[in-house]
């Protein structure tokens, strides 16, 4: 690897996986530098994207309902869904899932939880789609490797985009996915180059750059 070198998407991936040599399967995780400033609510880039080939892990999601909704979730394939017997599980400590959505019913309530959940990221939100009367929908996307990403006071969005033993093709086309949809979500307000630095890395490996034009081409291509 070449420092300061910026590889094409494909080459990056490969030698990130090349570089992933723990005894356990290394995630991949993607670090893109936008120009932005998050300090203005109209450049705070955030959204959700189901990844073509998932994110290589269980996930355990859990649904706050009522009634026919409760049912609906479990039926979708939901780990736990209900209402204020769960909210009072999650206030004494209980954390054992990784999402969760909730019906817009129950956010009055949901809210409670804001400084348990919000700190990790956990908050049930619209506008990433786990806040929602489709909760069939939204479960069986987040099974299947749905992920939310929003931009951090420095301009830079962190995602996971699966497992080194997905391969090049795979995580290069979980990787295109991600881009293509903050690409989506440019304000009209942010001024100069949109997308200014991408990185890849595994768990215990090095950042590898890749080059956003290729990227670009790749995706105008498609």
């Amino acid at each position: 690897m070449e420092s300061g070198r910026r590889y094409s998407v494909r080459e990056a991936v490969e030698l990130a996986i090349s570089t992933a040599r723990a005894k356990f399967d290394e995630t991949a995780d993607v670090a893109i530098k936008l120009g932005v400033n998050p300090k203005h609510a109209d450049q705070m880039i955030r959204g959700s994207v189901v990844l073509p080939h998932g994110l290589g892990r269980p996930v355990k999601v859990l649904v706050f309902a009522k009634g026919e909704k409760e049912r609906e979730a479990l039926d979708a394939g939901a780990d736990f869904a209900g209402s204020d017997d769960l909210i009072e599980k999650v206030k004494s400590g209980w954390m054992e899932f990784d999402r969760v959505v909730a019906t817009p019913d129950m956010m009055g309530t949901v809210g409670k939880l804001g400084k348990i959940l919000g700190p990790r990221g956990l908050m049930p939100n619209p506008k990433v789609g786990t806040v929602t009367f489709d909760v069939k929908g939204a479960v069986e996307e987040l099974k299947a490797g749905k992920v939310e990403f929003r931009v951090e006071k420095a301009g830079i969005v962190h995602s996971p985009v699966g497992k080194a033993s997905f391969g090049t093709d795979k995580l290069t086309e979980n990787v295109l996915a991600l881009v293509e949809s903050i690409l989506k979500l440019k304000p009209a307000s942010s001024k100069g180059t949109y997308l200014k630095a991408i990185s890849l890395s595994t768990t215990m490996g090095p950042g590898v750059s890749i080059d956003p034009m290729d990227v670009r081409s790749i995706l105008r291509a498609v």
